[in-house]
């Protein structure tokens, strides 16, 4: 049931795996990034957008303690959407910072495979690393998280305004009517 769930599963729109064994641990890595049509075109399909003519990534990516990653850099994107007052097309400039670790999954003392029984769980804090599964970060994913992550989910075109009508008399609602009925037929 599992490989049929991810059979079904949406792959990544954006996919660019580095391994652990790939990054040297001296230097690190840097990772200049710019997506193809047709990987913009179904990012942009992923995060609603009505387009998306540009998405780069810059990214440091170095050893970080025994076995994780650290991931410096930014995401930047023109990106295409619609005014929700409006409706009308605009283009909005997106620019994300990237500031993240990855420790291995198994940083537990317990051994690799072994499943930590619910009850002893450790809380999930704001700051922990985020899990390398496999030795392996993909930084394809991670700059399309940040772009959606960044974008304006009410997007406005400059200086629109919403203004909700005024001059509406308030709803008498299906009561009113009912009472007026009532009204009527006792003569009061």
């Amino acid at each position: 049931m599992h490989e049929q769930h991810d059979k079904n599963r949406d792959p990544a729109p954006w996919h660019l795996p580095v391994a652990v064994e790939h990054v040297p641990e001296e230097t690190g890595r840097h990772f200049d990034l710019a997506a193809a049509a047709d990987v913009r075109a179904a990012v942009a399909r992923t995060a609603g957008l009505r387009e998306l003519p540009r998405l780069e990534a810059k990214f440091d990516v170095t050893r970080r303690g025994a076995g994780g990653l650290h991931v410096v850099g930014s995401v930047s994107a023109t990106v295409g959407q619609v005014c929700v007052v409006t409706l009308e097309p605009l283009t909005n400039e997106i620019e994300e910072t990237i500031d993240l670790v990855f420790a291995p999954a198994a940083i537990t003392a317990r051994k690799v495979g072994e499943s930590i029984p619910e009850e002893e769980a450790r809380e999930v804090k704001w700051d922990d690393p985020e899990p390398l599964v496999g030795g392996t970060i993909d930084l394809g994913a991670i700059a399309t998280e940040f772009l959606i992550l960044g974008l304006d989910p009410y997007p406005r075109a400059p200086g629109v305004v919403f203004e909700p009508p005024q001059n509406d008399p308030p709803d008498a609602g299906a009561f009113d009517a009912l009472a007026a009925l009532k009204k009527g037929s006792d003569g009061r």
